[in-house]
């Protein structure tokens, strides 16, 4: 295992932290020199991703919060979003727009819309009718008015789990009721249980499809979605596809759009939920989008919608959407190779943690079922709850451990609902160092239990 990274935590802060102040956007964009000493065409700007770009100290979720809850964390490897430094075009748009320094009400630039239509037809060849875009001040938003629209308080909510946590915080804002699918698995690779689905699907009135599949990282087929839709048009079940996560598929996967599929019966009977949020970690700039090609629903769910939309919210996601393409172009294989690393160094170097190499998102979702059992986690987590006003699960247990001795921050997998126990989430979208660094760790404490 490598420790020759000489990534002390102080001077690692500190390093970090003087970069992300004085350093430059990636690699400046490289000059070819012609005879006579004139300079030819600019060459394609590179990024850095191995960059450790420091996040401390700006209140962020990821770090900070990690910090605030656990203490000494050296690496924040939980809440999805990414630690690398913004795609140029964004700072540069944000500059521009701030020299105006006027911040009255905002007119939504139509460009945004034809930006989000032509991004889903250049990468995936989606024909979206740019009047059926809504835009939404993010994906859950979305959801909710969705969910306000064909899930009266009471009703059920079919979901394959393990899933996205965030959908359950949706559930609970509009009194809806959670209807789990466990999925099956089989050497960490996930997959549909249709029998179970289909009975589930007769009590429910929506179900929400996570396409890529968060935390799991399923990339789903075309075959699995038409057998999915086909379940849900027949017992009058609404599909909402969440694919924040599309941007992201690792090597020979592919991800399709539910929108995509080949029934227009199937596509009729559903809306989709996207934003550049995940893609260029825009989180914190509150914009999406919804679109479905059903006009019925579409109007009843517009009725629910209000989209509350910041100027430099639009004006970082236009930017990203009309020049951001070759930065996540020499993203996606750097993400790619810390699956690969992660999955190779957890295989060779850390016995009681497994981890098969995800289809899609920049998440690793890692079963510790076996550092569960050897820390006692189930016994210290029932003794928690007898005087805790919050159940304690050993998923908490198993993230508060690797907290303590390893200082590194994931996320526990039991909120990821029924299937989600005896796992952790890490998130890969950071420095390469960063998470060889944690992964290091993490083989150190192991091996003193």
């Amino acid at each position: 295992m490598s420790r020759n990274h000489g990534l002390n935590r102080r001077a690692f802060l500190k390093n970090a932290g003087m970069t992300a102040i004085l350093g430059a956007v990636g690699t400046k964009t490289a000059l070819a020199t012609e005879a006579g000493g004139v300079l030819s065409s600019p060459l394609r700007e590179t990024y850095d991703f191995d960059e450790i770009y420091s996040r401390v100290g700006t209140n962020c979720t990821k770090w900070d919060g990690a910090i605030a809850d656990f203490g000494d964390i050296e690496v924040g490897m939980g809440i999805a979003d990414m630690d690398f430094r913004a795609a140029p075009c964004i700072t540069k748009a944000l500059a521009e727009r701030c020299e105006h320094e006027c911040w009255g009400y905002l007119r939504t630039p139509e460009a945004y819309t034809q930006a989000i239509v032509a991004w889903n037809k250049r990468r995936y060849g989606l024909d979206i009718d740019p009047a059926t875009v809504v835009l939404t001040t993010g994906v859950h938003p979305g959801l909710i008015a969705g969910l306000l629209t064909f899930s009266p308080p009471g009703s059920r909510v079919l979901l394959t789990t393990p899933t996205y946590n965030g959908f359950y915080g949706d559930l609970r804002f509009t009194k809806t009721v959670p209807e789990d699918s466990q999925m099956n698995v089989v050497d960490g690779r996930y997959s549909i249980d249709f029998d179970d689905f289909e009975q589930r699907a007769s009590r429910c009135n929506v179900f929400i499809l996570c396409n890529p599949q968060n935390p799991t990282g399923n990339c789903w087929s075309p075959e699995d979605m038409m057998r999915m839709g086909e379940i849900c048009l027949r017992h009058r079940v609404v599909v909402f596809a969440d694919e924040i996560h599309c941007d992201f598929v690792t090597k020979g996967n592919k991800y399709t759009p539910f929108a995509s599929l080949p029934n227009k019966e199937i596509v009729d009977n559903s809306l989709t939920f996207k934003a550049a949020s995940k893609t260029f970690s825009l989180a914190a700039m509150k914009a999406a989008w919804y679109f479905s090609t059903n006009p019925d629903y579409l109007a009843r769910v517009r009725a629910n919608t209000r989209a509350d939309l910041s100027t430099l919210g639009m004006v970082a996601n236009l930017a990203v959407l009309t020049e951001g393409e070759d930065w996540v172009n020499q993203l996606l294989p750097y993400i790619d190779g810390n699956h690969d690393f992660a999955e190779k160094y957890i295989r060779d170097n850390i016995p009681l943690v497994r981890y098969t190499k995800a289809q899609g998102t920049y998440l690793a979702w890692l079963d510790v079922s076996q550092v569960i059992e050897r820390i006692g986690a189930k016994r210290t987590a029932e003794e928690e709850s007898r005087t805790s006003t919050n159940p304690v699960t050993p998923s908490m247990v198993a993230q508060r451990w690797f907290a303590k001795n390893a200082k590194v921050f994931m996320n526990p997998g039991h909120t990821y609902g029924t299937g989600g126990e005896n796992h952790l989430r890490m998130n890969l979208g950071t420095s390469r160092r960063l998470i060889e660094r944690a992964l290091d760790n993490m083989a150190e404490a192991l091996q003193k239990i």
